[in-house]
């Protein structure tokens, strides 16, 4: 197992359709998310940044993460929580949820 998080910036006056969205999640959203080997996974909200963190249980990080892009409900999810979110100003060229290293775990 894996532990990743990523955050991401909430857009100025977004905030209530994205908690909307999310109180809402597709069945086949979540589906997906479990077919693609996450598990534990959470969003979390402060000052206009979301923190992305999930638990990876699969043997293909990549494989996984293209199978769950290319799934048609996911896709359209996307296109309604996309216009909600901003990458943070450090994010790299093209990245979306900038990933976040771990420095420090406790069981």
């Amino acid at each position: 197992m894996t532990r990743h998080a990523s955050v991401i910036r909430l857009r100025p006056g977004r905030e209530a359709e994205y908690l909307r969205l999310h109180r809402e999640v597709w069945p086949d959203v979540l589906a997906q998310i479990a077919r693609g080997n996450i598990r534990n996974f959470s969003i979390f909200l402060r000052d206009g940044l979301l923190f992305s963190y999930f638990e990876y249980v699969g043997d293909d990080f990549a494989a996984d993460m293209a199978a769950i892009a290319a799934d048609p409900a996911t896709k359209q999810w996307w296109e309604l929580t996309a216009p909600c979110q901003a990458p943070v100003d450090t994010a790299a060229e093209g990245e979306w949820w900038a990933p976040l290293g771990e420095i420090f775990h406790a069981d």
